[in-house]
Parts: C-alpha cells; sequence; structure tokens
C-alpha cells in the first residue's frame, strides 16, 4: 500500500497504516483504538512524521479515543504533490482525512507545523474540529513574533532555492539530527540512536526534504502578498472550540510563553509549560505530555 521509498516509515507497532484519500492526494495514516470512539487526529511538525506520536497513539486509545496519526503532504508515506503547501490546502487535507476517516469532526492534536496546520483548519474548517490541542505552536498571528533567534535565522535560510535540500540531504541526514537536537532540551536524551534514524530516513525520501520546506517558505513569502494578507485577516477570526496549549520551556524555536490573547479564542483556554522540555514535549517527557493531553480531552464536551 505503500508508496516506494517508504516502506521502512510504516513502523510495526500497536497500531494499523493505511491510506486515505482527501483533497485530491492519498494521506498515511496510523491509527490504534475503536473506529466508533471519538477521533483525535495527530498532525506532526518539521522535521518528522507520523511516528512522532508514537508515544500518544496506544495511551490515547486506551483512554477511549480512536487516536490517529497522518503523514502531512510531502511527508512519509503520503503524497508529495508539487504544490499544496499552504495552510488553505492543508487545512483542507485536514479535514478531507476526517471525513475519509468516517468522522464527522475530531480532536486535532498538532505540533510545530502541524500545530499551525490546527489552528488553521480550527479557523478555516471549524465544523470539523472539535478541540484542539497545540504543541510547541504559537497561534499564526503570534508566530513570526514567538519565533527564537536561531530559529528565525534558519526560517530565513530555508527561504534559498535548492541550497536548503541539499543540505537535508548531505551526510545520510546528519542535518535533520542537528536539528532536532539544536531545538530540544540541552543535554537531554532526545533524539536517540533510534528517533535520529527514523527521522533522517524520512527526510531521505525525494522530494520530501522540498516538500517539507514549502510550507515555511510559504509562511515567509506570503507576508506582503494578496494570499497572506487574507490568510491573516482570516486568522483573526475567534476560535469557538476549547483549546490547550502545551509548550516544553526549554524550546529553543519558539517562546514558550507565547500564549494566545482572549481576544482570539472565546472558547476555554489550557496553558500548560512542561519544565524538562524543548521544543518535542511529546516525545521529550510523554509520560507527562500525555497526562496533560489525557486530563485535558477527558474535560472536553461529549
Amino acid at each position: 500500500m505503500s508508496p516506494a521509498g517508504v516502506v521502512d516509515l510504516l513502523v510495526d507497532g500497536p497500531w494499523s497504516h493505511s491510506l486515505v484519500a482527501a483533497n485530491g492526494a492519498r494521506f498515511h495514516v496510523a491509527e490504534c483504538g475503536a473506529a466508533d470512539d471519538p477521533l483525535v487526529l495527530f498532525l506532526h511538525g518539521f522535521p518528522e512524521f507520523w511516528w512522532a506520536w508514537r508515544h500518544q497513539l496506544p495511551v490515547v486509545a486506551a483512554a477511549g479515543y480512536r487516536a490517529v496519526a497522518m503523514d502531512l503532504r510531502g511527508y512519509g508515506a503520503s503524497d508529495k504533490t508539487p504544490r499544496g503547501y499552504d495552510p488553505y490546502t492543508a487545512a483542507a487535507d485536514v479535514s478531507g482525512v476526517i471525513r475519509s476517516l468516517g468522522s464527522t469532526d475530531a480532536v486535532v492534536v498538532g505540533h510545530g507545523w502541524g500545530g499551525f496546520i490546527g489552528w488553521s483548519a480550527a479557523v478555516l474548517a471549524p465544523h470539523q474540529v472539535r478541540a484542539l490541542a497545540a504543541v510547541s505552536a504559537p497561534h499564526p498571528l503570534l508566530l513570526a513574533r514567538s519565533g527564537q533567534p536561531k530559529a528565525l535565522t534558519r526560517t530565513a535560510w530555508f527561504q534559498l532555492p535548492i541550497l536548503p535540500e541539499r543540505r537535508l540531504l548531505a551526510q545520510d541526514g546528519l542535518h535533520i539530527e542537528q536539528l532536532l537536537r539544536a531545538w530540544a532540551a540541552p543535554g537531554g536524551s532526545f533524539p536517540d540512536a533510534e528517533a535520529s534514524r527514523r527521522y533522517r530516513a524520512a527526510l531521505q525520501v525525494w522530494p520530501a526534504p522540498h516538500c517539507a520546506l514549502e510550507y515555511h517558505r510559504w509562511f515567509a513569502r506570503s507576508r506582503l502578498r494578496p494570499d497572506g494578507r487574507k490568510y491573516s485577516a482570516r486568522m483573526g477570526t475567534p476560535i469557538a472550540v476549547p483549546v490547550l496549549q502545551i509548550y516544553g520551556a526549554q524550546d529553543a524555536a519558539v517562546s514558550p510563553t507565547a500564549v494566545t490573547p482572549p481576544r482570539l479564542i472565546t472558547a476555554p483556554l489550557r496553558h500548560e509549560l512542561l519544565t524538562p522540555s524543548g521544543h518535542f514535549p511529546h516525545e521529550e517527557a510523554p509520560d507527562l505530555f500525555n497526562t496533560h493531553l489525557v486530563d485535558w480531552l477527558a474535560s472536553l464536551p461529549a
């Protein structure tokens, strides 16, 4: 069922793998739990893929949910299309996958750029997003001012043609491991050898490096374009579903103090700061992260 070159990314575990069609593309998903349980859809960030949620899928399923992690467009075993890395298309991808999974809505949990897409879907596809957990992901209107200096420098470098892709591919993806380590908490165990190997392998499948960078490029290049201004105006719409924001206190990519102002959320907002974590709290402190996530899920209206 997998496109050529990504078989190794379909990691075995207490989940099943499948492809679903949505918004003109095919998306790989890994899932745990009963098909008739409430859907929780996980969206990974850069430079990861669905496997980033390996610690959460079985725990959330055991709590009574259908836990599904998808590869974003351009990543992993999902289609790597020439275009479609803007938030409008990404939000339609999410809402389409939710419907293709047979659900009318889902709790969306997104990390990093997956969180950016989750915020976007909550505004652009509000009927499909029942609640949102944004992990290391400020509201899009706060993102530019919330980036840490070194991360903003890297985002600026990502705007160059060809060279960033070559850097991600060079030395068997060594730069990917360096990015993970630079954004995680100093002195921590993440990424371990397995995580480094799998994330490096995931972005070795061409054109995955180019697709991954296109999300960054749209965000930077659209700032003064009509589509970017239109998006910013739309994202000023207050979000009317419950939101959980989780940050790692030692995040070296985005500021952990970037709390969404009340004018942008009219529903309950919870903010959790995980002291031992950097940019990847779901991987650096999975037990603590899972405790907060499952507790929040249980608090949501039925």
